[in-house]
């Protein structure tokens, strides 16, 4: 059995690139394939479907990739799932939006993060449950975790 760690990970940090480019078991669950039943419908047991899916791979995988939701996050701690939280400086907004575009986001989702960017990452800083890893200008999820 592995000693599983659990990675909640803002958009772009570069999870799917660890995935990809490791040799370590990591397992990168995406949220929107438990939360929605087809497009514009909420699956109605999200988050416990998405945590009950967590809970099944512990000891599977080195890791698991998680999203970084609040609602998420909230259900991990409900759940009393030890998880460590890596986010972006503030300072580096525009650097991730243009992440973003380059990986070929829509608007819609670039928007959404520009207008929300100060307030998801001073919820982020308020959290006391998870572990905060904060990333600097050229660091990537990798960096912190291969360290």
């Amino acid at each position: 059995m592995k000693n599983t760690k659990i990675i909640s990970g803002f958009p772009a940090i570069g999870k799917s690139y660890l995935t990809q480019n490791t040799e370590l078991t990591v397992l990168d669950s995406d949220s929107s394939n438990f939360s929605w039943i087809r497009e514009g419908e909420r699956h109605p047991d999200f988050p416990n479907n998405y945590i009950q899916h967590i809970k099944d791979n512990i000891g599977k995988a080195d890791y698991i990739l998680v999203s970084s939701h609040d609602i998420v996050r909230k259900a991990l701690e409900e759940n009393n799932i030890a998880y460590t939280l890596v986010y972006p400086s503030k300072e580096l907004k525009s650097m991730y939006l243009e992440r973003y575009r380059n990986r070929g986001n829509d608007e819609k989702f670039i928007s959404f993060i520009n207008s929300n960017w100060d307030k998801f990452i001073e919820d982020i800083e308020k959290e006391t449950f998870p572990v905060l890893l904060k990333l600097e200008s050229g660091e990537f999820l990798e960096d912190v975790v291969m360290s």
